[in-house]
């Protein structure tokens, strides 16, 4: 697949809530993901698929969601960017607050290689 096609498969995955799919199927052994903040104070960089599947799976337990949106890619070359916003509430607190980040990715061989979340500062 190339650039175009991975990421509007990424977007439709995505707006079925259907990452474990996204994945496995998309990604890199060997992804990098970066969000902007590090939730435990480490690195805020994960490396590897399984890393990610462990991200993925603290989101899945950690959040309920009301909705999540994925704005129709923006492609360039060997990148792309998706809008995400959500309404959550966090199961443990139970705030419920909206979330917009951009996702940002880059694609080498058919594959997403890396991944970094930039969220919207208000």
């Amino acid at each position: 697949m190339n650039t175009e096609e991975i990421a509007k498969k990424v977007v439709e995955l995505v707006r079925k809530q259907a990452w474990y799919e996204a994945l496995d199927t998309l990604y890199d052994d060997n992804i990098v993901s970066v969000e902007a903040f590090s939730m435990s104070g480490g690195s805020p960089e994960t490396r590897g698929k399984e890393a990610v599947r462990g991200k993925i799976d603290w989101w899945v337990n950690a959040m309920e969601i009301h909705s999540f949106d994925a704005s129709d890619p923006f492609v360039g070359h060997d990148r792309f960017v998706v809008q995400y916003d959500a309404d959550v509430t966090d199961k443990n607190s139970k705030q419920r607050r909206k979330l917009s980040e951009v996702g940002v990715y880059t694609v080498k061989d058919g594959k997403i290689i890396r991944e970094e979340f930039l969220p919207r500062v208000d």
